[in-house]
């Protein structure tokens, strides 16, 4: 075993310190506390990481172990970096399984023996493996020329910045050589109280000057050009919570579908680390959620979000911000890339008196920062910024807030585009939707309509009307395919269906005239494929598009029939009805028998000069009339379908004496609970039950 051991001073050591990370039990000085966890070598695994350091932190702290208190924010936040980096670079440069390990360790660092004057204190021991221990670690070594560097540069470029932010951040760290595994370990101390803590005061640093400092190893997440690192006095002191904005901003920010939630976390970001205050203004344009006042000119803009680290205050820097709304500064072209630029301080609503006390102001005078929202050419907003105390943010900070104003641009982008998809959606399926079912004198009605998981309009559809001359029209249908091509369907069916049957057509004579209509379109389509293709192999410019098969698929299974209600209110009807490709209908009679009552025709669509014939029976007092589409019938569990050796007949029996909206549920539950996972397929079902029957 190989050991390379490195101490704040660039020293080497030898084999103790990662010896000792490596066992648990069987040592002298006191107990040890440590979390493991083994990931797959795929991108998901920084990101477990991540959640396991703080797990395993909540969970000390929980236990109240000796030395927890110490775990503070900012001590995570410098363990969450380092393990994403070095998690990071085991899976893209080893390529295997990662282990990794937490150790909460009460026992004084090693710098204490090599320092005697030095102060004790207990630490956090955190150690990444890889099963491949002869790839080398891409990256220089703290002290490395740069004009030696030559294409070793080149290599930590490609290679992630985890030693190089483990020589600036950790308090010692090394690599441990195994037969069959490299293991690369830190150390951070735990900030508490211990004997000697005392004796050696830091100097104070002014403010300016210790914020430069803090974000001064931003530059090793920057996209630019890297520059030697320069070893400044103080350098140690460098508070690298902030270093974790660029690796934790896309992992908050993405998959966000609320545009005002992205502008809620980035301001969490932001205050209070960065600055006392943050605002987001964004531009809804027609892209905002639903609900949410959108501007119909896309010019207008609204303050999403007011935050600042003290609650009080907000009410009043609100109110100031609305006064001074920001504007797209003379000259700049929309798709110019976003630089922040200087702000003026938004003037107080109270201040301060003379005496420097609050006399209802939100802050003393300060530097502001305003950060366009800029993505695909657009610009979405405004990240404004302020912290008190300043008279101008360093340069440091001015790029990490405009990386970050990137990061959040983008996922405001992705948060409007689906708010779109999603509003379309919505009126689609409003429109493809009857707006109410009919109510037939003698008979309930119940209706079940979900469309799958992830979709708002689907191929499904269902209708119940009155048609006139004392007739009630249902229809239940299912377009063959998916999606918008499914729903557009859909929209052609459905009217149809209502127009032909108040012209008083027979339920065969409306599946006559539909047929006809669907297979028109269907050949329309293939005829236009046809000249394109033939266009396209002449030489041509084809006059069509070529489709895609989903945009083809025009077939339509359907089941339509009509009511009428026996005259004096006797109760029960005459039903008219047939089945064109579609699952046939049951009755449920009185006495709890199941019959079927139509014959299997042809899809619509399919054959142009198909002719239809349509079945007549009383649906006598009390008997149901259920009707489903394929995605109750379909709906499977491993290999078996739910209408398998007739499971829909026996749950429609086990359903009996129920009334038509209770049915309904009773059946919806039923098909929910033969999987354990979401349905694949929509679902649709119509319940009429004739009224009166036996007590």
């Amino acid at each position: 075993m190989a050991t390379r051991t490195t101490r704040p001073g660039g020293m080497r050591g030898g084999a103790r310190g990662p010896a000792a990370a490596g066992s648990v039990t069987g040592s002298a000085g006191p107990a040890v506390r440590a979390r493991s966890v083994r990931l797959p070598g795929d991108p998901q695994a920084a990101s477990a990481a991540r959640q396991f350091v703080r797990d395993s932190f909540a969970e000390w702290t929980a236990q109240r172990l000796p030395c927890a208190e110490g775990l503070t924010g900012r001590l995570t936040d410098e363990t969450v970096l380092l393990v994403s980096e070095l998690v990071t670079n085991a899976v893209v440069h080893a390529g295997t399984t990662v282990e990794l390990r937490c150790r909460l360790d009460p026992a004084p660092g090693r710098e204490a023996e090599a320092d005697p004057g030095a102060v004790a204190l207990p630490g956090v021991v955190v150690e990444v493996s890889d099963r491949h221990p002869t790839r080398p670690i891409r990256a220089r070594e703290q002290g490395t020329p740069a004009e030696d560097a030559g294409a070793e540069g080149a290599a930590a470029e490609s290679g992630g910045h985890g030693l190089r932010l483990i020589s600036a951040v950790a308090e010692s760290w090394g690599i441990t050589y195994h037969r069959a595994m490299k293991t690369v370990w830190f150390r951070l101390p735990v900030d508490v109280d211990v004997p000697g803590a005392g004796e050696r005061p830091e100097p104070e640093i002014p403010y300016d000057d210790q914020l430069q400092r803090e974000l001064r190893a931003a530059e090793l997440l920057a996209p630019a050009a890297r520059r030697p690192a320069r070893r400044e006095p103080g350098a140690g002191r460098v508070d690298n919570g902030a270093l974790s904005f660029l690796a934790e901003a896309s992992d908050l920010l993405s998959g966000q579908l609320d545009a005002d939630q992205v502008a809620a976390l980035a301001a969490q970001l932001i205050v209070p680390r960065l600055a006392d205050w943050c605002a987001v203004w964004l531009h809804d344009g027609d892209g905002g959620a639903p609900g949410r006042g959108i501007a119909a000119s896309g010019e207008e803009q609204r303050l999403a979000g007011v935050w600042h680290a003290s609650e009080s205050r907000t009410d009043a820097l609100r109110a100031a911000l609305e006064k001074q709304p920001p504007e797209v500064p003379a000259g700049a072209t929309p798709g110019s890339a976003p630089a922040a630029v200087r702000w003026p301080w938004p003037d107080e609503p109270g201040g301060y008196e003379p005496d420097g006390h609050e006399s209802g102001g939100y802050e003393p005078d300060g530097a502001a920062l305003a950060c366009p929202l800029v993505a695909g050419g657009r610009r979405l907003g405004t990240l404004l910024l302020g912290r008190g105390g300043l008279l101008g943010f360093p340069d440091d900070v001015v790029g990490l807030l405009e990386d970050l104003g990137r990061r959040v641009a983008r996922a405001v982008a992705t948060a409007r585009a689906y708010s779109r998809q999603e509003r379309i959606s919505q009126v689609l399926q409003r429109r493809l939707l009857p707006r109410g079912r009919a109510q037939v004198p003698g008979v309930e009605s119940a209706v079940v309509y979900e469309p799958r998981e992830g979709a708002w309009a689907g191929g499904d559809f269902w209708d119940l009307f009155e048609a006139g001359d004392g007739r009630w029209c249902f229809a239940l249908g299912d377009v063959c395919g998916s999606g918008p091509e499914a729903a557009a369907v859909t929209g052609l069916a459905r009217p149809v269906l209502r127009l032909l049957a108040r012209d008083g057509f027979g339920v065969a004579d409306v599946l006559d005239r539909l047929n006809k209509t669907m297979a028109r379109e269907a050949a329309d389509s293939v005829a236009a494929v046809a000249a394109a293709v033939a266009a396209a192999g002449a030489g041509a410019e084809a006059p069509v598009e070529i489709r895609d098969e989903g945009e083809q698929a025009r077939f339509l299974s359907l089941l339509y029939g009509e009511i009428v209600p026996h005259p004096g209110g006797s109760g029960g009807a005459r039903c008219t009805l047939a089945s064109a490709g579609h699952p046939l209908p049951l009755v449920l009679g009185t006495d709890g028998t199941v019959r079927v009552v139509a014959a299997p025709q042809m899809l619509l669509g399919v054959v142009q000069d198909a002719t239809y014939v349509s079945e007549s029976f009383d649906l006598c007092p009390g008997e149901t009339l259920l009707c489903v589409t394929d995605g109750v019938t379909e709906r499977r569990s491993g290999r078996r379908l739910f209408d398998d050796e007739d499971g829909l007949a026996t749950a429609l029996a086990a359903g009996a004496g129920l009334d038509a909206t209770a049915l309904a549920d009773h059946l919806r539950n039923t098909v929910h609970a033969f999987d354990p996972t979401p349905p694949d397929d929509d679902l649709a079902l119509l319940v009429l039950k004739a009224a009166g029957g036996p007590a």
